[in-house]
């Protein structure tokens, strides 16, 4: 649970006007992604609390954190990032919206990783 919470809170800030939102927005046309806020934030943190149980189901119990780090920096570039370069190549979608896009999801993935390797 505090994996997929940190999840939330790290996009919160990465994709705020802080770090990258001016960015990202204009790497997606200026344009806000439709729909409420309520559901968009509900449902991320679904998949925020999904990504983290199964990314603590692959670890293990209990795992050293120098692990726990090795394998979040694989999931998060190795899978999720790789596979989001290959969406966005097929996509048109810019080399800049990666960056911040796998760059999110790799320190996601870190970050359950500093997170489950402490925790035990």
């Amino acid at each position: 649970m505090l994996a997929a919470v940190s999840s939330f809170f790290l996009g919160g800030l990465w994709y705020s006007p802080v770090l990258f939102g001016r960015a990202w927005n204009a790497e997606n046309g200026g344009e806000k992604p439709p729909g409420h806020p309520a559901k968009v934030f509900g449902i991320s943190f679904l998949f925020s609390l999904l990504s983290a149980a199964a990314f603590a189901a692959w670890l293990g119990a209990a795992p050293a954190l120098e692990s726990a780090l090795k394998a979040g920096a694989l999931v998060g570039f190795g899978f999720v990032a790789a596979s989001f370069g290959i969406n966005y190549q097929f996509a048109q979608r810019s080399f800049k919206l990666w960056l911040i896009d796998g760059g999110y999801h790799t320190v996601q993935f870190l970050l359950f990783g500093v997170i489950l390797g402490l925790w035990h």
